[in-house]
């Protein structure tokens, strides 16, 4: 097993959204990491409900962020075109023109432990968000053979994940596990929010 599985993951994954390239990370939080890096956003905003991980970016970051309190479903936006659709799983609902970011965390449909997903309609910035996601390499040659150009990060998937992820797909279709906003804390009311 190699990293072709991985491929064959995210084109499996691709293909269900409706988009045309899939970049498979280690969890939705760097998949939406990855996307704030390469589009050099300077500002980023959630809803006061969400998972920690995503407003704690902002600090990780150093960017902006600002709170909006509504009542969101299934995806939101954190730019213009970074969406957190971690809660999301419906065939054919890619947004165009967007880096949708998916999680396989153990309570998600596609339940894997973890793991996550940039779905993308632009070829360039697949292959760019795929050599950031594997420290600055592409996974088909060994590192020590490649010029590296790109400041990487160890966020890729896993070939044993993906293989999972291919397995257990069809038994994902049958759950339907509904997330709310309402499924999370305010986070304005969390210390590390208020701390300057």
């Amino acid at each position: 097993m190699g990293f072709e599985t991985v491929k064959v993951f995210e084109e499996h994954i691709a293909k269900f959204f409706g988009a045309k390239y899939g970049v498979a990370t280690d969890c939705c939080t760097h998949a939406l990491e990855l996307c704030l890096r390469y589009t050099k956003s300077p500002l980023m905003s959630t809803p006061i409900r969400t998972y920690i991980s995503v407003p704690l970016l902002s600090k990780k970051l150093d960017i902006q962020h600002q709170w909006r309190n509504y009542e969101w479903k299934d995806y939101y936006y954190i730019t213009n075109n970074i969406i957190d659709a971690a809660v999301l799983w419906k065939e054919k609902s890619y947004i165009p023109e967007t880096f949708m970011c998916l999680s396989f965390q153990f309570q998600k449909p596609l339940s894997l432990g973890r793991g996550g997903m940039i779905l993308t309609d632009n070829k360039e910035a697949s292959l760019e968000l795929k050599k950031m996601s594997y420290d600055g390499r592409l996974p088909d040659k060994p590192w020590m053979e490649q010029n590296i150009d790109t400041m990487g990060y160890h966020y890729y998937m896993t070939p044993e994940t993906a293989e999972e992820g291919i397995w257990k797909f069809h038994d994902s279709l049958l759950k339907n596990k509904k997330w709310s906003f309402k499924d999370y804390p305010d986070l304005t009311k969390m210390k590390i929010f208020n701390n300057g």
